[in-house]
């Protein structure tokens, strides 16, 4: 059974241009994912909003993680869009699960074109950790627009994320059915 480190933000200092903060959102939507993944058959442990980098960090490397999937949202200008999906460039499985993720965004993210895979090896919890690594900026809680979206599809958000560990560990599960409670 494939073992996932959910990383969901803990900042709660960074607002949404719209309201609310990282950790609030990210924590909706692994919430979301939550009931997929259990119906998968996916063993995970998720941070507690109260940990620190290191905290997560020490966390992930003492565990036996097949992957360690982390959700933010990026700090930048305005005018920037859409999800940028983050994995080591060293990492093949990382490669692929970034791909997985980039892959199922693209269907339900607006601009689709705006859904990035960026390779990077000094973000922390990609530098860092053991597991292959994925890291998404799920998106700009500057842009009006983006952080729209996010509240507007939280469920969809989730359920799209799941589908990508369901993918990326190559287990069966239809995500248009409701998932055991």
């Amino acid at each position: 059974m494939p073992k996932v480190y959910l990383d969901p933000s803990v900042d709660e200092t960074s607002e949404y241009i719209s309201g609310g903060n990282e950790e609030y959102y990210m924590n909706l939507i692994v919430d979301a994912m939550v009931p997929f993944l259990n119906t998968a058959g996916i063993q995970f442990t998720r941070n507690n909003p109260g940990d620190t980098l290191n905290d997560i960090l020490d966390q992930s490397n003492a565990g036996n993680y097949d992957l360690h999937f982390s959700l933010r949202s990026t700090p930048a200008p305005a005018v920037q869009q859409g999800p940028i999906i983050y994995y080591n460039p060293l990492s093949p499985n990382g490669q692929n699960a970034a791909y997985d993720t980039a892959r199922n965004l693209w269907s339900i993210y607006p601009i689709p074109s705006l859904v990035a895979m960026v390779p990077n090896s000094t973000l922390s919890q990609i530098a860092l950790t053991k597991a292959p690594t994925v890291l998404v900026d799920l998106v700009n809680r500057a842009n009006p627009e983006d952080t729209q979206w996010l509240k507007d599809n939280i469920y969809r958000i989730g359920r799209m994320l799941a589908l990508s560990l369901t993918e990326y560990f190559n287990i069966p599960i239809d995500v248009r059915r409701e998932p055991f409670m």
